[in-house]
């Protein structure tokens, strides 16, 4: 038998006989290749295959630890049953309202004549769109006190594209991005794609800290940042209007430009003014309709704050290949026009608040930051629960969520900045946190699944119940 196996098999043993508990911590390589006096390169492959076997779980900057695992046999039946046909999707935030579809069809139908077809679907619609488009995302996007000049919106594919361009348009390949140190994902993606580096700012209980970005920018600089003030990804946050002003402060004094996600704000009723309100010459807003109507069929906006900045959007856009569909654009210009936008948003509100409220039955004793209008909560794992282990166990029960380290920006390698992190906060406890979406399933679905969360979590990673 090759070393690494039989070294494997070991540790498999004292797994299996209870030597080596779920959330236990193995040693790091290096001190097992010393132990065993084996070459690191074998240590290494003893690990992998620990892993292959669905023993442990590596997690970055941590180490490698036993896996959770599955509860006794005959305990916890009801927990243990299977969550239906496929597995509850609570990673994907897709909110769909009752009757969406029949509300969307109506604009659709006056589309699918053959002069109006073949029109919206001979040409690529151009990255400022129409008269008509620009007036109706206006009204789309406009807020209590603040409302967009038409002439200063473009159109993108999708959220997602949106901030593409903008981070395209605003930061070089190089270039310093700060961003909250817990960050909706995907910009990670695309930041890394872009060759942009990612500077993490430190995060209060109102988002973003002006003085963590100030001090984060005096050691940089940077080239511009990323912020959701309103239901902040993964947090739901919402900054006060007083926070949006010094933010704004800190963007004209430094010379800096935000790129403000507004992506979840329609769901707050009574939201603040957005950061692009306060300081309207330093923001570029980015926003979409596949929170409020489908991601199947879905429009991305970006405001820009003056007419240079419209011009290299749309740059950024064209050279992206990052602009909207004809066909998708003239639905969503009609969908604005006939109320569809406005009935769906209504809807999805009330949606949003009657999955929260199930959300606080089941699992509202545990520490989660939330929103009663917000569409997903993290939840603080009680110990000795880590992200990765929680998330293999509730894997195996046919439930899906991602764990905090996610959405977190370590400041490091080609994606980072580097650099300590002014005022880390909320960000320290990704790695024993997960991001619980609501959205996706059916109601009857989503309780059964957080039922399951509530008592998987009680159980504890070894199925004997939480320290008391």
């Amino acid at each position: 038998m090759e070393e690494y196996r039989r070294i494997a098999d070991l540790f498999a043993r004292r797994i299996a006989d209870g030597r080596l508990r779920p959330g236990d911590r193995l040693p790091p390589q290096r001190v097992l290749a010393r132990r065993h006096r084996i070459a690191n390169s074998t240590a290494i492959r003893v690990y992998g295959e620990l892993a292959r076997r669905g023993l442990v779980v590596g997690e970055v900057g941590r180490g490698t630890f036993v896996r959770a695992a599955p509860p006794p046999p005959g305990a916890g039946l009801a927990l243990a049953e299977p969550a239906g046909d496929a597995p509850v999707d609570l990673q994907l935030n897709y909110p769909v309202a009752e009757g969406q579809s029949e509300l969307m069809a109506r604009a659709l139908a006056a589309l699918a004549r053959a002069d109006v077809l073949g029109e919206q679907t001979s040409l690529p619609a151009a990255a400022t769109g129409t008269a008509e488009a620009r007036s109706a995302a206006a009204r789309v996007l406009a807020r209590p006190g603040w409302a967009p000049d038409p002439d200063r919106v473009l159109f993108a594919g999708n959220g997602r594209q949106a901030i593409a361009a903008a981070l395209s348009a605003l930061v070089p390949p190089g270039g310093a991005l700060g961003i909250e140190a817990l960050t909706y994902p995907l910009v990670k993606t695309v930041a890394e794609r872009l060759g942009v580096r990612l500077v993490p700012i430190g995060l209060d209980g109102e988002g973003m800290r002006p003085d963590a970005l100030a001090a984060a920018h005096r050691a940089g600089p940077l080239a511009a940042v990323y912020v959701q003030p309103t239901l902040h990804n993964p947090l739901s946050l919402t900054a006060s209007p007083g926070r949006r002003a010094e933010l704004a402060d800190v963007l004209r004094e430094s010379g800096l430009t935000a790129i403000e996600d507004t992506t979840w704000a329609f769901l707050v009723p009574d939201a603040p003014a957005p950061l692009a309100a306060h300081a309207p010459e330093r923001v570029v807003l980015v926003d979409s309709l596949s929170k409020r109507l489908a991601p199947g069929l879905t429009v991305g906006h970006l405001v820009a704050p003056d007419a240079p900045m419209v011009q290299e959007l749309a740059r950024a856009l064209r050279s992206g290949a990052w602009t909207a569909g004809g066909l998708a654009l003239a639905a969503a210009t009609r969908w604005a026009a006939d109320g569809t936008v406005d009935a769906l948003v209504a809807a999805k509100r009330a949606d949003a608040a009657a999955r929260h409220a199930l959300m606080a039955r089941h699992v509202g004793g545990y520490r989660i930051r939330t929103s009663p209008h917000a569409y997903y909560c993290w939840w603080e794992l009680p110990a000795p629960w880590r992200a990765e282990t929680f998330v293999a166990a509730a894997a195996e029960r046919g439930i899906a969520q991602t764990p905090g380290p996610s959405f977190a920006v370590d400041g490091r390698g080609a994606g980072g900045g580097g650099r300590p992190v002014p005022g880390r906060g909320l960000a320290r406890g990704a790695a024993d946190a997960v991001r619980v979406g609501l959205a996706s399933p059916p109601l009857p679905v989503l309780e059964r699944a957080l039922a399951r969360l509530a008592e998987l979590a009680e159980r504890g990673p070894d199925g004997t119940g939480l320290p008391r």
